[in-house]
């Protein structure tokens, strides 16, 4: 399949922690504890959305406040102490008053839970397709089973939303190789699905993987299957390969893709 060996090239050619920066993954690397870095996981993913410059400046401040720890912090604050904390924060239409609450639920799931992961997998059946029924479950966790919740870090699944960022956060946690860190055990990586934005939309458009317009869930699934084909253990695979002809420079999309339309 002329496909699969494209990919695989871009991805024997992109897949090393040299090609993360400027990348939010790259904040995860600084924590040993994996209790640290599901949190600053779920905080890096949160904000993966507008100028990637603009990205990492805000994911900087987050974690700057979180003094080494995000698990302790969240652990030793009260909830007024956490709102006062961001008070000032502001990422493009994300408020401070939202990221405390994401916060504060987090803290509440983990004292619930013990992890971030444990919830998680409290929702998780492995003879489901994807993730998507325990996704769905976690988000509605995460808002107090709220449906009506309208914290923009954390869209519903329920609503159509293709998740991308908490999609995103997944693959970081599931998978396990040179630049995404794993640490999540019971998932495994043929259950994910491709964090969809814009840019991954426009190039599997491009290589006809999907025809429908909307880059809603159902897009996303679509995209994921067709992968899920080409590489049935981690459909997810590629997903970092391919999002660095969009962040790098150098990168020429249109020619390493060239005859494939």
């Amino acid at each position: 399949m002329i496909i699969k060996d494209k990919l695989e090239e871009l991805y024997s050619l992109y897949n090393d922690r040299k090609y993360v920066h400027p990348d939010p993954l790259e904040f995860l690397y600084n924590y040993p504890d994996p209790q640290d870095i599901e949190l600053v996981g779920l905080i890096a993913s949160s904000l993966a959305y507008g100028r990637v410059a603009q990205i990492l400046k805000s994911v900087s401040i987050v974690l700057d406040k979180m003094q080494g720890s995000p698990r302790k912090f969240l652990l030793k604050s009260s909830d007024k102490a956490i709102r006062s904390a961001y008070s000032g924060f502001k990422h493009r239409f994300t408020t401070g008053d939202e990221m405390a609450s994401m916060l504060i639920s987090a803290r509440g799931l983990i004292e619930e839970f013990g992890t971030l992961q444990e919830c998680f997998l409290k929702a998780f059946n492995k003879d489901d397709e994807t993730v998507l029924p325990a996704l769905a479950a976690f988000v509605k966790r995460f808002n107090g089973n709220d449906p009506d919740s309208k914290n923009s870090l954390l869209p519903s699944p329920d609503k159509g939303s293709a998740c991308k960022r908490l999609n995103l956060f997944l693959r970081w946690m599931v998978r396990e190789d040179a630049v995404d860190p794993g640490g999540w055990k019971g998932i495994h990586a043929s259950k994910l699905i491709i964090p969809l934005d814009t840019h991954m939309y426009r190039i599997c458009s491009s290589l006809n993987m999907t025809c429908r317009k909307p880059a809603d869930m159902v897009t996303a699934l679509e995209i994921t299957d067709y992968f899920r084909k080409i590489s049935p253990d981690d459909p997810v695979r590629y997903d970092f390969a391919i999002t660095r002809l969009g962040i790098r420079v150098d990168a020429k999309p249109e020619l390493f893709f060239e005859g494939l339309s």
